[in-house]
């Protein structure tokens, strides 16, 4: 078993470092005791989030239902014969995280199989989902089953899987709209997207990042650098995005550079930021 578990976590990590490098970078600061955590929790989200995006093909709903059934299963047993799932029931074993999360995770997953836009509650609700419990999961992790510590940072937390989910909404939203016919956003539409549609989502992008940043400097040491780096880089993106006309954002996708992603993890490691 000791052998299958090594296996399992270190695809958790291959698939985090594969498919996101910024991540990846975010994630070499948390302190080594809950890396692998992170890493097992990324590692699962990712793969329910390619069955909806990459494959695209006859039978996703089933895939996606498969997935969301062996994690039930695996965490009653305690083990599954795929890696991911393995990895990811590990730690939410060993966290003891409340099951609701998972189940509005994939309930935000099947969303993206129909669904093509979005109303308020709607998106609100798929935000959460796929998002605001992504940042629960992990702050179980960070506060290693301190309920009351929890209790304290959860407003942070969903604030700031909210705020990265609405950024890549909107750095994304040529890609979203062209390839997968998506549109996240409650207000205007892509094919008629402009500065005011642009200036309000912004605006609701910057209020979740206000209320997450006070509660960042309040995360415990195993996290506060990571999530920090995570949130500078973030912030960076919004800026360049606020900076961009709207018809150049829904024309080519806005990135941050290699260097300064670089400086900003310099300066995160150096507790300068």
């Amino acid at each position: 078993m000791d052998d299958f578990t090594r296996t399992a976590h270190q695809a958790s990590k291959i698939v985090t470092e594969n498919f996101s490098t910024s991540f990846s970078s975010a994630s070499k600061l948390f302190s080594k005791d809950i890396r692998q955590d992170i890493y097992n929790i990324y590692g699962l989200v990712r793969i329910a989030d390619e069955i909806v995006d990459t494959y695209q093909g006859p039978g996703t709903k089933a895939m996606l239902d498969d997935l969301e059934a062996e994690v039930y299963a695996a965490e009653q047993r305690g083990f599954s014969s795929n890696l991911i799932v393995h990895s990811f029931v590990l730690t939410t074993r060993k966290y003891n995280l409340d099951q609701s999360l998972v189940k509005a995770f994939f309930e935000s997953m099947r969303m993206d199989i129909s669904r093509k836009s979005y109303d308020e509650k709607m998106y609100k609700t798929y935000i959460y989902g796929s998002a605001e419990v992504i940042g629960l999961m992990c702050l179980s992790v960070f506060t290693k089953g301190d309920k009351k510590n929890y209790k304290r940072l959860q407003d942070g937390a969903t604030a700031l899987g909210a705020a990265f989910q609405k950024v890549n909404f909107l750095r994304d939203i040529k890609d979203d709209y062209e390839t997968r016919e998506r549109y996240y956003f409650p207000i205007g539409s892509f094919k008629n997207f402009n500065e005011a549609d642009k200036d309000m989502i912004i605006k609701d992008i910057e209020n979740d990042f206000d209320k997450a940043n006070s509660y960042i400097d309040l995360l415990p040491s195993n996290s506060q650098r990571a999530c920090r780096l995570a949130y500078t880089y973030y912030q960076e993106l919004l800026k360049k995005l606020k900076q961009t006309p709207a018809h150049q954002i829904a024309n080519q996708r806005i990135r941050v550079g290699t260097l300064t992603k670089l400086l900003f993890l310099t300066k995160v490691k150096l507790q300068i930021l």
